[in-house]
């Protein structure tokens, strides 16, 4: 069986790079994902306790949705945070 060539190095080294400090998050980060996530599960407390008159009556099963989009966008806004 032939023997495959060797690879000829050439001596470069790729350059460092500098890792980017991010800092902090902003201050409404945190009240703003903790509100999010706070809200939608209200909401669909709510729509269960009601038996699905309240929040919106005429939403009806959607309701479960645009709760749980509320709690999406916290995940969301959680991905800023830091």
């Amino acid at each position: 069986m032939p023997k495959s060539r060797m690879r000829k190095k050439d001596g470069k080294v790729a350059p460092q790079q500098k890792p980017v400090n991010l800092g902090p998050s902003a201050p409404w980060v945190a009240p703003l994902m903790l509100g999010l996530f706070l809200f939608g599960l209200i909401w669909i407390v709510i729509y269960y306790v009601s038996n699905g008159d309240y929040p919106i009556d005429a939403l009806d099963n959607y309701n479960l949705l645009v709760g749980f989009g509320f709690i999406t966008g916290g995940f969301i806004t959680s991905t800023q945070w830091r």
